[in-house]
């Protein structure tokens, strides 16, 4: 969670360190500081501040540093309150060696017992501290002197948890000491200057030439180069990997905030998740990064999905598509359940990780204790080459690119479309998918992106949303255009004005209610989430045929629902569950909620029922949630701004969770 930036180099350390932490702000922070050495009285100057990176800015204007190398970070809170003293860098007793850590170390107190004994003084309810006064410890303790690589090697074995962690001392100039063994670490090699870092966006403007650090090993970075060791000292060679993400990624590129950028990048990164990936003559699935072979998945007897939050409302949509098309059971687990429920050992059963970040420590977590049952693993990813990866027999990438904004929105839909490519795979191979069938089912995702565009407009000459963009006319804009009372008449919105006008609607309602069936009841609950992630408005997503089992207490004319009101016409199964749902309408309107309905285009019946329709176009069943879910995250995203709340760092949560 926490953003690690370190540089050593020709160029002035600080503005390219305070610039790398604010493209990681993304991870979720609450105080952020800066050490710097190699200054002209060789001394390690400290700045810290809580709150946002702009008051550690603020700081360093007043008083400003000057140096060789340096590190900075940004901390979210797991140990001790959001303060200056809390802030990292932690120094030891001698103030001449600083860390900076990513994770949690789980045996701090029995440490910190043992080095207070020894005479450390602690001025910090942080668990990072005590590994700075540990370095101190073991270079005090060694006999010859060591160097302080070879210092943190043995520090870094005492620890029992998670971390990645960076370590200077004024003490041997121009040297960044980096290991790790559980959270993200990369480096970067740049023309004669070097990076260090939590994430790529980080050091992605200076270098694109990446190593990412591996559990278990301790990069040392000098002005000379990288070398690259164990625990224990043995040498490592460096695995550079070229990143192809382009900067400008990263950049809002125009519009408000991160999340509606991405939102807005769907189509593409849905199209590049496709790419290369199915023929189009044949329909035929090709996943290219697998070990695993047909054989196994042909034999395969369950599939086990593990996941947290977004990713675990795609893997319960997974689960419909895997079992519809490959008809293999699949069960859905939340990764950080799974360990505690005593799953019973298969070693045909495959397990499917789906994270993100690739380092979600829950998630790594899952996938240890598959391995452990005797299982092969998978893993839907977003990161190339992240921990997740490394342990898997396989990786379906979702090439989305960088999202920035803390709720996901683009990497859902990609790891959705992954899902599908993977579920039909699964059919081709155990036969159960035609090859008509197959080559229906490939055309139509090849269609999801462009009618993700027409929805978004993104054929027009000004996307929506974009801070320079022109928007359609509003009721608020253009009273006389909606001056019929007749909803079935009033001229129709873009999706963006549709969810504007909702926004200044229910705003500032308490509680939301979410409802779908089968496939769409995932889509109910990431609806729900990310309502609450972003406005903080209370929301609750729900099976709708549940409703009569407690929720229609909850009915009255205060609280908005919505209602998942999708269908396949050449699904009997998807026209029944449709059938069902419009009851389920009905039991809310007689009770006088307020439903907000998602539908198809073209559906006059369900019109007659709501007060509020989106339209969706059509789509086979198993493709409709990639669908669907887009006017739920631009419905969460106008709400949130509407209530001034901070859309792409909403309070209390990260990105990347990569503690347990």
């Amino acid at each position: 969670m926490c953003g690690i930036v370190g540089y050593i180099g020709p160029n002035p350390p600080v503005p390219i360190i305070i610039e790398g932490l604010r493209r990681l702000e993304y991870r979720g922070y609450d105080s952020a500081g800066i050490a710097i050495a190699g200054g002209p009285d060789g001394k390690l100057q400290l700045r810290r501040a809580p709150g946002k990176l702009r008051n550690l800015e603020a700081i360093l204007a007043a008083d400003p540093l000057a140096g060789t190398y340096g590190i900075g970070h940004t901390r979210w809170a797991t140990h001790g309150r959001p303060t200056e003293e809390n802030a990292h860098p932690h120094r030891d007793c001698t103030g001449t060696l600083v860390v900076v850590h990513n994770g949690i170390v789980e045996n701090y107190l029995a440490l910190k017992s043992e080095l207070a004994a020894k005479g450390h003084h602690f001025v910090t309810e942080t668990d990072t501290e005590i590994i700075a006064h540990l370095i101190e410890q073991e270079l005090a303790d060694a006999k010859p002197a060591i160097l302080l690589e070879e210092a943190v090697r043995r520090a870094v074995k005492r620890l029992t948890g998670a971390f990645a962690i960076g370590v200077l001392s004024a003490k041997e100039p121009n040297k960044l000491v980096a290991a790790r063994f559980g959270p993200p670490a990369v480096l970067g090699i740049g023309d004669g200057e070097y990076f260090l870092a939590s994430d790529v966006p980080g050091i992605l403007h200076h270098t694109r030439n990446i190593h990412f650090l591996a559990d278990g090993e301790v990069a040392i970075l000098t002005r000379s180069g990288i070398t690259l060791t164990d625990f224990d000292g043995a040498p490592l060679p460096l695995k550079i990997q070229r990143i192809a993400w382009d900067p400008i990624q990263a950049e809002k590129a125009g519009y408000k905030h991160f999340m509606l950028k991405e939102i807005y990048e769907q189509p593409r990164a849905i199209r590049d998740t496709i790419l290369g990936r199915v023929s189009p003559d044949t329909g035929h699935v090709f996943l290219p990064d697998m070990t695993i072979t047909e054989a196994d998945l042909r034999a395969a007897t369950q599939i086990t999905i593990a996941a947290c939050g977004t990713s675990w409302h795609s893997g319960l949509a997974g689960k419909f598509m895997i079992e519809r098309l490959a008809r293999l059971r699949c069960d859905v687990d939340y990764a950080s359940e799974f360990r505690y429920r005593n799953p019973i050992a298969d070693p045909r059963a495959i397990g499917l990780l789906i994270t993100q970040s690739g380092e979600t420590a829950d998630t790594l977590a899952a996938q240890r204790e598959l391995i452990a049952l005797g299982s092969k693993t998978l893993a839907i990813c977003n990161v190339v080459g992240a921990a997740v990866s490394r342990e898997a027999q396989g990786t379906i990438t979702t090439n989305a690119g960088p999202e920035i904004g803390v709720a996901s929105t683009k990497a859902f839909t990609a790891q959705l479309t992954a899902l599908f490519l993977l579920a039909l795979k699964l059919g081709q191979v155990r036969n159960t998918v035609s090859d008509e069938e197959s080559l229906h089912l490939a055309t139509e995702l090849g269609k999801i992106p462009a009618k993700l565009e027409i929805m978004l407009q993104l054929n027009q000459p000004s996307a929506p949303g974009m801070s320079e963009g022109v928007a359609a006319p509003t009721p608020a804009t253009n009273p006389a255009l909606w001056a019929n009372p007749d909803r079935r008449t009033r001229p129709r919105l873009s999706l963006t004005d549709q969810c504007c006008e909702l926004a200044k609607i229910f705003s500032t309602s308490n509680d939301f209610l979410f409802l779908g069936r089968g496939i769409h009841y995932p889509i109910a609950l990431e609806g729900a989430l990310k309502l609450k992630e972003i406005s903080y408005i209370h929301a609750e997503g729900y099976p709708a045929g549940e409703m009569k089992h407690g929720p229609n207490a909850l009915i009255d004319e205060t609280l908005p629902v919505v209602c998942i009101a999708t269908q396949d016409p050449s699904d009997p199964t998807s026209v029944l569950k449709y059938e069902k749902t419009l009851s389920n309408i009905q039991e809310v309107t007689a009770r006088s909620g307020r439903v907000i309905a998602i539908a198809i285009e073209g559906d006059q019946t369900i019109a007659q029922l709501v007060e509020h329709v989106i339209y969706i176009p059509a789509s086979p069943e198993l493709l409709l949630p990639i669908l669907e879910v887009v006017p739920l995250q631009l419905l969460a995203y106008h709400i949130a701004v509407r209530r001034g709340c901070d859309v792409d760092q909403p309070r209390n949560l990260a990105k990347s969770v990569t503690v347990e």
